[in-house]
């Protein structure tokens, strides 16, 4: 069957093509199109017809700016669809573009599957309505969407999350702390990771008060975890830490407490069961706090205080005055004038090594991984479902997926 897959960021890229590796096991006359990078292709034994690195424009300034790459990457892929009549179309987060990708494809009468549901419950809830529009069936990998979706009469389904699979892997790399230290050269104290972000915004605002607090504890070795596709340079402006490319997963691991940008890096490093402090300042304005808390329609921030706590409009309202140490956080979140280097080192010092905040974090991290477990890799569950999903459309036998 034809399987046209829309991803257009670098963990995108990641997930999908973990995707297309288990559709390979199931159909094994599967043909593949897609937007993506270099993990796709390299499952799907093909090039992608547009690369992520000419997709992933963040922010309002980057859209406008990029606007005319914007339209023609829409006019490529709508041509694409069009022209080949796949039997689903895959939609891999990336709401802002994949959204209209799948209107599109639902005009033409095509069968679509929305794959890491886009965050509406945080904010942008209004996108609930064309989601269920434009889905045949939307897969989640946080176990609290499917009740959320489902009030709002969409076809959801939890199948995991692909992080924990990612994280297994790095865990299960047989290296030990004494051989990670001498590979990056570093000292044997205990490891601080400083994860600022994978954005240059994120990193110009996080960065600069990460490393005021790493200087405060001298008895840490400090490392910052270089992003895909950032250069060097830009970490040089804000910090003469060390800095580690490529390998953020290893690091966390490696690491005895971590400073975390709030993001999926959160959720990976609680996976990692490393305890943390997230961080997210964009502006140091108080006013700015305010603004985003309104606009935010959730309690917390951070993954795993979201896994593990409740996600609706009341409990919102219950937290929100008590913002940095909600009830039922395993986390701290410190969040933009409160990310600064006093509010942060007091929340550090109160997680390190040996320290009763560190065992409270293991705890809850136990507990949320609990609550993602489904038994069976994420990939595995969504291509049973895309498969299934194309095979109304289309025609074939169904095979058990063979590891």
């Amino acid at each position: 069957m034809n399987y046209f897959f829309s991803a257009g960021e670098a963990s995108g890229d990641l997930h999908a093509a973990q995707v297309i590796a288990a559709l390979r096991k199931l159909d094994a006359d599967a043909h593949f199109t897609f937007l993506g990078g270099d993990m796709m292709a390299r499952e799907a034994g093909c090039e992608p017809l547009i690369h992520y690195r000419d997709m992933a424009f963040m922010g309002f300034t980057e859209v406008i700016k990029h606007l005319p790459e914007i339209f023609r990457n829409m006019r490529v892929a709508r041509g694409a669809i069009k022209s080949e009549r796949p039997d689903v179309v895959v939609l891999v987060d990336y709401p802002g573009f994949n959204l209209k990708l799948a209107d599109y494809a639902r005009s033409l009468g095509l069968k679509t599957v929305y794959y890491i549901a886009p965050k509406v419950w945080a904010w942008k809830e209004y996108r609930v309505k064309t989601l269920a529009r434009v889905t045949d069936r939307l897969l989640s990998i946080l176990p609290f969407e499917p009740k959320w979706f489902g009030s709002r009469g969409l076809n959801v389904d939890y199948v995991g999350n692909p992080s924990v699979e990612e994280m297994d892997r790095a865990l299960a790399v047989k290296e030990s702390p004494e051989e990670f230290r001498l590979r990056h050269g570093l000292d044997s104290r205990p490891l601080l990771a400083l994860v600022p972000g994978s954005r240059k915004g994120e990193i110009a605002a996080n960065l600069p008060v990460m490393d005021a607090v790493a200087g405060r504890h001298p008895e840490l070795q400090a490392v910052v975890a270089g992003a895909p596709g950032i250069s060097p340079d830009l970490y040089k402006k804000y910090t003469r830490l060390p800095m580690i490319e490529g390998t953020t997963l290893s690091l966390m691991a490696q690491s005895d407490v971590a400073l975390v940008t709030s993001g999926t890096a959160s959720l990976e490093c609680a996976l990692a069961a490393t305890p943390q402090v997230v961080c997210y300042r964009s502006v140091g304005w108080k006013w700015a706090h305010d603004l985003f808390t309104h606009i935010l329609k959730i309690p917390y921030v951070s993954l795993p205080n979201l896994i593990a706590g409740p996600v609706d409009a009341e409990a919102r309202k219950r937290e929100n005055s008590k913002r940095n140490e909600p009830r039922g956080a395993i986390i701290p979140e410190l969040l933009v004038h409160h990310c600064n280097a006093d509010e942060v080192d007091a929340a550090l010092t109160a997680i390190l090594p040996g320290t009763p905040g560190a065992e409270k974090q293991l705890r809850g991290y136990a507990e949320m991984r609990a609550r993602l477990a489904t038994g069976e890799r994420a990939a595995r569950n969504a291509a049973r479902i895309i498969y299934d999903v194309a095979a109304q459309a289309g025609c074939g036998v169904k095979e058990d997926i063979k590891e």
